[in-house]
């Protein structure tokens, strides 16, 4: 239903224009939106009215008329004065309001059919008959966004995104969880990945600056057809996990760049601890510490280069390859050799993806 705030500023809006005052109230005279003090107003029986024959009436030096949503009367606005500017402009807030109903309505409908749609809760048929009823375009060149706040319901994100995107209107914002945007992006023709990182980052950077929230963003591929958006959104999501288990530095993560991560992402768990029985007998020797980890990362980091690695590190070079060969010691893997230290750092991210799900049951 259409809010208050937005009943009250259309109000003001005309009162400012037309020095006319109005009020809108529901059909039992509960006050909505007020643009004068109506504390000491006596406007009769409201309710009389609503459920009258009339469209408009005039009482006690009001003008009375129905809004109506749907054929349905949904509140009364009152019109102070009697004479013939009053009843004009009356009738002017009165259509303004009910095709701000409607606007809202409409909107409400679409993103209720984008939840469905995410959620694979409707037939393909249903699909296109019910995107050509909202009107919104079946062939369009979209990709889904997803924007997880730090914070549950965090409504200030969600109400800045909307106002970052309302100037178009073939792009969609919804909720379907507790942390969870998603944001439906229509794209130009020229668009690609490039233009969509950089959305990526102005949202980033926005809710950073404006609702001081730490978010995450991943995006899904491409897609050409209104049936594809829970494909696009579904690859948005595992982007987002995968993200959070193999590239924990990053905070916006595309399925399109998930490397190796996308595969182990996906392994059964039986086959990723019959993998690291292989490697380490089942888990990660006790020796691989914070620092050690930190020192492996940083020479895979470096490309297997001992010399750059103990500079960034500011190790003595030889006190890097007594770390290197006790590593090699404790596991049977020489990770200055390219197979073994590939083997390792599957292992790792085998390893992570392990501890993720764990977690997640």
């Amino acid at each position: 239903m259409i809010s208050s705030q937005i009943i009250q500023k259309t109000l003001d809006e005309l009162r400012a224009i037309t020095r006319i005052d109005l009020c809108v109230m529901d059909i039992d005279g509960k006050v909505n939106s007020t643009t004068f003090a109506i504390e000491n107003e006596d406007f009769g029986d409201v309710r009389s009215f609503a459920e009258s024959m009339a469209d408009s009436q005039v009482m006690k030096g009001y003008h009375f008329f129905k809004i109506y949503d749907n054929q349905t009367v949904e509140y009364v606005l009152v019109a102070k004065g009697g004479n013939e500017d009053a009843y004009m402009i009356g009738r002017v807030a009165v259509a303004q309001i009910q095709n701000l109903i409607v606007a809202y309505k409409e909107r409400f409908d679409k993103s209720n059919f984008i939840q469905n749609l995410i959620l694979d809760n409707l037939l393909l048929v249903d699909v296109y008959n019910k995107a050509k009823k909202l009107h919104i375009a079946v062939e369009a060149k979209r990709v889904v966004l997803l924007v997880e706040t730090k914070n549950e319901k965090d409504q200030d994100s969600i109400e800045i995104l909307k106002n970052l995107f309302i100037s178009r209107n073939n792009d969609f914002i919804t909720a379907i969880d507790e942390k969870n945007i998603i944001i439906v992006r229509s794209l130009e023709e020229n668009d690609g990945y490039e233009e969509i990182e950089n959305i990526a980052k102005m949202i980033v950077d926005m809710l950073n600056a404006e609702a001081m929230s730490q978010v995450r963003v991943s995006y899904g591929n491409i897609i050409h057809e209104i049936k594809d958006v829970s494909r696009s959104y579904k690859e948005a999501k595992m982007a987002l996990d995968v993200g959070k288990i193999f590239y924990v530095g990053k905070n916006i993560v595309g399925y399109n760049n998930l490397g190796i991560g996308r595969l182990i992402y996906q392994l059964p768990m039986p086959l990723c601890e019959m993998f690291m029985k292989e490697v380490f007998g089942g888990k990660l020797p006790e020796s691989l510490d914070e620092e050690t980890l930190n020192t492996i990362n940083k020479f895979f980091d470096n490309n297997l280069n001992i010399s750059e690695t103990s500079r960034q590190l500011f190790l003595h070079r030889n006190t890097l390859v007594y770390r290197l060969e006790k590593i090699q010691k404790s596991t049977g893997l020489d990770i200055r050799v390219f197979d073994d230290a590939l083997t390792f750092k599957i292992a790792l991210m085998v390893s992570s993806y392990m501890e993720f799900m764990k977690k997640q049951d």
